[in-house]
């Protein structure tokens, strides 16, 4: 499954992005009933779980420092997933990365995982000046 990860940028503190991650067409629907998430990684930092949303619920699970500020969600018309981020901060820093668990065998509890997900994008950055 090809994922592509867009909407980074450059932004002032206290600014919003939305990030978008589309699925390719020749993948079905990838976001309808699948897990996916959002993951981002700071210069020098591991990759880690910002937010995601399990199968074809709406169930949400965030980082607790992003709760309130971000917020996940899909458009299964459209096979892509977003990530509503308000109220960015310096900390916010990084690349962000989509990915979909397209087994469908992951666990609740692996939702914070990286290799828990089979597919990801390519990664977009956003950066957020003080």
């Amino acid at each position: 499954v090809q994922l592509q990860a867009s909407g980074g940028g450059l932004v002032q503190a206290g600014d919003s992005l939305r990030l978008s991650c589309a699925a390719s067409a020749a993948s079905g629907r990838t976001f309808s009933r699948n897990t996916v998430a959002w993951f981002r990684q700071a210069p020098g930092k591991e990759r880690d779980f910002v937010a995601g949303l399990w199968r074809s619920s709406s169930t949400t699970h965030y980082i607790d420092s992003v709760k309130g500020r971000f917020t996940i969600s899909r458009d299964t018309a459209k096979n892509t997933v977003y990530l509503q981020m308000d109220s960015l901060k310096p900390d916010d820093t990084a690349v962000y990365y989509c990915a979909a668990d397209t087994r469908g065998r992951m666990i609740l509890s692996s939702i914070r995982n990286p290799g828990a997900y089979t597919d990801w994008g390519q990664g977009t950055l956003v950066t957020v000046s003080s």
